[in-house]
Parts: C-alpha cells; sequence; structure tokens
C-alpha cells in the first residue's frame, strides 16, 4: 500500500496503537515523528520505525500543556519536514469502582483524550492550512457512542472528540485538509489488559492498525470497525431506553458481584 503523506507525527506514541501505527508507517517509507511523555519508551519505538525503513524523531511531551505540544511540533518539522498527518493517538481510560465518583480521575480523562487531541490538531492546523494541504487524525473509539456504567469519563471524552473532528471536518472543507475520526472496538494494548471483563471481537494491535492505517490513506471522514461490534451497537442504539438501562444494568451487576 502507498501511504499519502511523507511526514506524520504521533501523540500517544510510547506504547500500544501509538507505537504499532508509528512501526507500520515506517515500513511505508514515512518520516515519523513521535511524542509522548516517556523519552525512553520513545527511543525504543524509533528504533523499530528506523529498523522497518522510516525516520524518526521523538520528543518527549505532554499533550494537555499546548505550549510544549507547539514546541514540539517546531522540533519535529525542523528535523523532517512539514507535518503533512497529525494522529491525535494519546489517550487513557481508568477503571472506576460502582459509585465511586473521582473528579480529579474524571478531569484528567478529559485534559488528555480531548484537550490532547486539540492541542495536537491545533498545533498544525495554520501551518496545514498555510500550505493548502494536511491530514487530521482524531482516535476516538466505538465506546463513543454508547454510555456504559463505570465508563461514563472514557466514553464522554471519546464522544467529545468525535464530534470535535466531525465539526472541524465541515469547517476545512475546501481548504485542503482532511480530518478522520477512527473509532476502533477493543484492541489488545496495555489499557485494555486491565478490563476484566469479555472483550467481545477483541482485535490484535497490529491487526487493528492496519486497518486504521488503511482508513487513513482513503482518507476516511470515519472509520468505525469490526463491523460485527459496530453493528450491536448501531443495533443498541435503536433499543428503547427502559429495555437498555435494564439489560446494561444487570450486566455490570454481574460483573461487579464477580469482583467482590
Amino acid at each position: 500500500m502507498k501511504f499519502p503523506h511523507k511526514v506524520v507525527a504521533i501523540t500517544g506514541a510510547s506504547s500500544g496503537i501509538g507505537a504499532e501505527m508509528a512501526a507500520q508507517l515506517g515500513g511505508l517509507g514515512c518520516h515519523v515523528g513521535l511524542m509522548a511523555r516517556r523519552a525512553d519508551l520513545l527511543a525504543e519505538v524509533a528504533a523499530r520505525v528506523e529498523e522497518a525503513g522510516g525516520k524518526a524523531f521523538t520528543v518527549a511531551c505532554d499533550v494537555t500543556d499546548f505550549a510544549q505540544v507547539q514546541a514540539a511540533v517546531t522540533q519535529i518539522e525542523a528535523a523532517l519536514g512539514p507535518i503533512d498527518c497529525m494522529i491525535a493517538n494519546a489517550g487513557i481510560g481508568q477503571p472506576v469502582e460502582r459509585h465511586a465518583f473521582d473528579a480529579a480521575a474524571t478531569e484528567r480523562i478529559y485534559r488528555v483524550n480531548v484537550i490532547g487531541m486539540t492541542n495536537a490538531f491545533f498545533a498544525v492546523t495554520p501551518g496545514m492550512l498555510a500550505r493548502g494541504r494536511g491530514h487530521l487524525v482524531g482516535m476516538a473509539s466505538l465506546a463513543s457512542y454508547q454510555g456504559m456504567p463505570q465508563d461514563a469519563g472514557y466514553s464522554g471524552s471519546k464522544a467529545a472528540m468525535r464530534l470535535h473532528c466531525e465539526s472541524l471536518r465541515v469547517e476545512l472543507r475546501g481548504t485542503g485538509v482532511d480530518v478522520t475520526c477512527l473509532c476502533p472496538g477493543f484492541v489488545r494494548t496495555p489499557m485494555t489488559a486491565r478490563n476484566e471483563f469479555k472483550m467481545p471481537f477483541l482485535l490484535e494491535v497490529d491487526h487493528a492498525t492496519r486497518r486504521m492505517i488503511r482508513a487513513i490513506a482513503k482518507r476516511r471522514r470515519e472509520y468505525s470497525f469490526p463491523w460485527p461490534l459496530w453493528f450491536g451497537i448501531r443495533l443498541g442504539l435503536r433499543t428503547p431506553r427502559w429495555l437498555f438501562d435494564r439489560l446494561i444494568s444487570s450486566q455490570a451487576a454481574k460483573l461487579n458481584k464477580k469482583r467482590q
């Protein structure tokens, strides 16, 4: 497959989907700017990128701080050239006990997932508009479509990301800057490894990443997968709310009982 972008920046590139995406893009000959907080892990990912045939440049930064993200973008562009594609992949979640409402934890989720994405986008958008080309990619989730108990912070933040991408896509129409929102289901990564429940249609990270890279290359507006889980979610959205509430609360109660 030929990838249309030469210089790609990825936030949250130190592990999981971000690291795998960097390595696969390296194999496609891309120059990849790697951004995350953990410099030691970024160095390992950079080695994977270069072993695959690409070029890598690493910058340790906190995506919740716009000044740090802006400085990172400046360094990447000085080393690799103008960024053609920004993949805002940095994201966190947090398993929450029933009726344990943690304001600080929820704020952190929103800051990393939502503000982290907008910081990454806004750091590169002026340059992309000036050049008349570019691609913004947000890493949302199928969780953005359906609120689940004990997962409100994560689901809510991913919904905000998806809608923000949609708004930007329409606003940037005709400028040469495309916007893609990726909505994967369960992917085997260090983050999902903490889940105590069965994850239907769990995908291996290399397979899921290949599918997302193809969607980016095709400049898909939105890509929700795998289709069986996406179909189930769409069916759930059509389910009467009283029935949905009863079914989901019953499943949540069973999971909480197992934990006890």
